[in-house]
């Protein structure tokens, strides 16, 4: 087994997450700051998260394809840098939304190529993931955290720059990481695409990642106007932001003992059942201090662990050569088609129902993931049983 260059894979996470943690709870505050609608800030951000349902699918393809994973990863950063500077250059709605289609296109590919080669260098200790995927959530809580404060005394339009400081440090640390040479295809070479995504398990587990990821679509999209608008200042809002992620650390810190004691399917669903009634308490109670600091600690589950062990079926349904094409499904189909699904509906609920619907929606659909998985759970032990 080949060395794990931990520190190297670890800073990728790090500034990539950073990066995430300086644009999504800030760019609804800036896009409003900028004179638009919830309306165009809700289609906004479902460009970003529609480009997740193409880009990492080609750029999936591509990397099993021409097995040059790394060089992908650093090309991917590249251009998601230079094409993130339009939006220095205007900020016209049919501008900022080419811009961020470009952008996101690159963005949005890197990361699924990343776990990827995390995993494939990882070996037989894929358990160990969560403990090198922390310090992305350490980057977000130490971005969002640091930015709450710094916008109660500058103006917000400075995020576009700050954005592309943190693109620039992610696209540095992919110059340290490389390909693991040591691995090997052939003993998936009998394996089909197609042919995976058939078995009813598979089928169950995208659709229970889609209807979660759709869930936070509101979360993603709005969190911090909500927030806003219900009397919480900026500072306020960094803080609830990174308590969120801390939680999800502590969640990571454990999940290579949690994983192999529980099994991902049972994780899964506590993970999705958890976020239900997260989305229905943030509706319900958004005034209350601290019913809003315990569905910010819920996001242990509702990212932490939900990612984690979801991370870990689509290692083990789509391995070897179609490793990159599974991480790719996983976000194209979750992040991409649900989240651009999620923000795109929160947007149009809010300004047609009201703010707290978005929420109650949300946590509808966290519902009906949570049946899907139940039903992947039980088909992957019919599987098993059937196998043996």
């Amino acid at each position: 087994m080949s060395t794990t260059p931990y520190w190297k894979l670890s800073g990728f996470y790090f500034f990539y997450f950073a990066s995430i943690g300086a644009f999504v709870p800030y760019w609804g505050l800036y896009l409003r700051g900028e004179g638009f609608t919830p309306g165009q800030i809700g289609e906004l951000m479902a460009i970003i998260m529609a480009t997740k349902i193409i880009a990492p699918n080609v750029w999936g393809w591509l990397a099993d394809r021409t097995g040059q994973r790394t060089r992908i990863i650093r090309l991917a950063a590249l251009l998601a840098l230079v094409t993130f500077s339009g939006v220095t250059l205007y900020t016209g709605y049919w501008w900022i939304a080419a811009v961020m289609a470009l952008f996101s296109f690159f963005w949005n590919a890197a990361l699924p190529q990343f776990e990827a080669l995390t995993m494939n260098r990882l070996g037989g200790r894929t358990h160990r993931y969560a403990h090198i995927r922390l310090w992305g959530s350490i980057g977000f809580i130490a971005s969002v955290a640091l930015l709450g404060p710094l916008f109660e005394r500058v103006d917000v339009g400075i995020l576009p720059w700050i954005v592309l400081v943190m693109l620039g440090a992610l696209w540095a640390s992919t110059l340290t990481v490389s390909d693991d040479p040591l691995v090997t295809h052939a003993r998936d070479a009998s394996s089909s695409l197609l042919a995976t995504l058939r078995r009813p398990e598979v089928l169950a587990l995208l659709v229970a990642c889609f209807m979660m990821q759709a869930s936070h679509g509101p979360y993603y999209a709005f969190f911090t106007i909500y927030l806003e608008d219900n009397g919480y200042s900026r500072t306020m809002a960094g803080q609830l932001w990174a308590l969120g992620v801390l939680a999800e650390v502590a969640v990571f810190v454990m999940m290579h003992r949690w994983l192999p004691y529980f099994g991902a399917w049972r994780l899964l669903l506590v993970a999705i059942g958890v976020t239900a009634v997260r989305w229905w308490l943030l509706a319900s109670l958004p005034q209350v201090l601290p019913v809003m600091l315990l569905t910010q600690v819920m996001h242990a589950a509702s990212y932490g662990l939900y990612h984690a062990a979801a991370i870990s079926l689509i290692h083990e349904y789509f391995p070897g050569r179609l490793q990159g094409r599974g991480q790719a499904l996983y976000s194209s189909l979750s992040f991409g088609l649900g989240g651009a699904m999620g923000s795109l509906a929160s947007g149009y609920v809010w300004g047609g129902v009201g703010p707290a619907w978005v929420y109650f929606m949300a946590s509808g659909l966290a519902t009906a993931g949570l049946a899907a998985a139940w039903f992947g759970m039980r088909a992957a032990r019919g599987g098993v049983a059937v196998d043996r």
